[in-house]
């Protein structure tokens, strides 16, 4: 299974552009798409160090919110396995 995360274009110099998510900064290949039609404050997916698709502020938005609420949910199983001593699958 493959994982992109949703990134903002903060900077683009040739093929190549300088991209956000979290405050984390990432150089990514802007190959795979037609980078003419991309702007600085576009929304992209990062793989691997790739902008795969470019998708709405609405689409990072909301992708970026399911994110957050898995981290959640991860942070609250690994509280009960410490409380409880019991490994949760």
């Amino acid at each position: 299974m493959c994982l992109s995360i949703p990134a903002k274009i903060e900077q683009i110099e040739g093929d190549m552009a300088l991209c956000t998510v979290g405050g984390a900064e990432y150089h990514a290949s802007i190959q795979m798409l037609d980078y003419e039609e991309l702007n600085v404050g576009d929304y992209v997916l990062l793989h691997t160090g790739f902008a795969i698709q470019k998708i709405s502020k609405e689409e990072a938005d909301e992708t970026l919110k399911i994110f957050n609420e898995f981290e959640k949910l991860n942070v609250s199983l690994d509280e009960e396995e410490i409380q409880t001593g019991k490994r949760i699958v």
